[in-house]
This record gives structure tokens, C-alpha cells and sequence, in this order.
């Protein structure tokens, strides 16, 4: 896969420089280029904001900084680069199923907007899609890109160390994990679960669902109702209430 990034602030994407991107570019898996977008306004003091137009505070991203960059970046690659992602909170959420979807795509190229945000007419005319990783307002797209560029890279195949790594997180299935261990084998009072112990793979594999589906319900209920239960989904959810009493969230 190749990412790159158009901002105002490239040394703050020196953060994947280590991990997992890191791992990714060194495999030769992730190719990632930042580029500054003040390198491409008109005028020799790099005007890359200006006032809005109707009044207000603040200041606004102007086009045509970022149209030329974006034209220039295009043919930096053979690859075509059908995803142009604007970093927004007003774009659609961030998560899990839309990391697998842009992590199929052999380019991806993000906007960062800074400011009071970008210009209306690149959104119009330049990206094609608008992402958000939460109902919430940063200062700047780029500590949001950099979320996204982490969660998409660790899906590139090859880069992470086990193939089951990925299917066994948070959200991979629409639940999240089970609780993990290692040793030592009792600490703080606490001692690992029996079963994890016991070598039996098929009840440690059920054991791992049923606290998924646990955790899920009483942190996340909400996960519970978009995705598809099995019939043993549903008696390990018995067997929960069982326990537990009264569901929460009247599940």
C-alpha cells in the first residue's frame, strides 16, 4: 500500500516512524510520504490560510494550496489514488469495518485541515471521502490521520506477526476481546483462570467467546445488536444472565 499525507505540520507524522507502521515500511509493505502543503502555495510568504468570507473568528485552509498538491502528489505514483480522505468531523465515523475497507486499497491520500477547516469547494471537488474518529473537535487532521493510518497498516497483510492477530481484536467480529494473561500466575490477589491453564484448546476457545460476548454486554450492549449471533452465541448469553442476573440494557 501506498499513503500519503498532505498537512501543515509533517514532523508530527514522525510518530510512525516507530511500531507497527515502522515494521510495515521496512518490510517493504507501507510505503508513507508526508508533504508539506505550504510548499505549494503562490505566493513567497507560503499563504496557505486566509479570512472567511461572511465574517467570523478564525481562519479557513484555501484551495488552492491544497489543489496543487494534491495534483502533484497524484503523479508522484503509477497507483491510482481513488480514496482522497479529508479528515473531518463532520465525515463518517471511523471503525473497524471501514479500516478493513480502505485497508484493500492500494493508495490512500489524506487531507489534514487546520484552522476553522478547509475551504468548501475541496470538499466538493478534491476528496472523496470525509472521516471522523469521534464526536469530538482537535485542533487539526493530522493526530486523526495518524489514528487511522495505524489502524488500516496493521491490516496490510504480512504485517503483523501472526495472521490470527487481527481477527481476534476488538470490533474484528463486532465484539470486544476477552480478557488476557501472562505470567506470573497469580498477582495482586488475582489468579489466572483455571481453564487457560488446562490445555484443552475447544474450552479455552469457548471460554475466550463467552467473555467477548461478557464484556461486550455489559460495556458495549449496543455491539450486541448489530451483529449476527450463533446458536451457541445465544446459550453462552443464557448462561451469562444465568449468572449474572438481569441483563444490562435490558438485553
Amino acid at each position: 500500500m501506498e499513503i500519503d499525507v498532505l498537512t501543515l505540520f509533517p514532523a508530527m507524522f514522525a510518530a510512525l516512524d516507530e511500531s507497527i507502521v515502522k515494521r510495515a515500511r521496512e518490510r517493504g509493505l507501507l510505503t508513507l510520504r508526508v508533504w508539506d502543503i505550504r510548499e505549494f502555495a503562490y505566493d513567497r510568504h507560503r499563504t496557505v490560510d486566509d479570512t472567511p468570507y461572511g465574517g467570523g473568528a478564525g481562519m479557513v485552509m484555501k484551495p488552492e494550496p491544497i489543489h496543487r498538491a494534491l495534483q502533484h502528489v497524484k503523479a508522484v505514483s503509477a497507483r491510482p489514488a481513488r480514496r482522497v480522505i479529508l479528515m473531518s468531523p463532520q465525515g463518517r465515523r471511523f471503525d473497524q469495518a471501514l479500516a478493513r475497507e480502505l485497508a484493500a486499497q492500494e493508495r490512500l491520500i489524506f487531507i489534514c485541515g487546520r484552522y476553522e477547516g478547509v475551504d468548501e469547494r475541496v470538499r466538493l471537488h478534491l476528496v472523496s471521502d470525509e472521516i471522523s474518529i469521534g464526536d469530538y473537535v482537535l485542533t487539526g487532521g493530522e493526530l486523526p490521520a495518524m489514528v487511522v493510518i495505524d489502524a488500516v497498516a496493521r491490516l496490510i497483510p504480512g504485517v503483523l506477526g501472526s495472521a490470527e492477530s487481527p481477527r481476534e481484536e476488538s470490533f474484528s467480529d463486532g465484539l470486544l476481546e476477552y480478557p488476557h494473561y501472562t505470567r506470573p500466575r497469580e498477582y495482586l490477589g488475582t489468579a489466572v483462570p483455571e481453564v487457560l491453564l488446562s490445555g484443552d484448546h475447544e474450552a479455552v476457545r469457548r471460554w475466550r467467546r463467552k467473555e467477548s460476548l461478557r464484556r461486550t454486554r455489559e460495556r458495549r450492549p449496543d455491539l450486541l445488536e448489530a451483529v449476527r449471533l450463533t446458536p451457541e452465541d445465544l446459550r453462552l448469553l443464557q448462561e451469562i444472565e444465568a449468572e449474572e442476573g438481569a441483563p444490562p440494557g435490558g438485553l
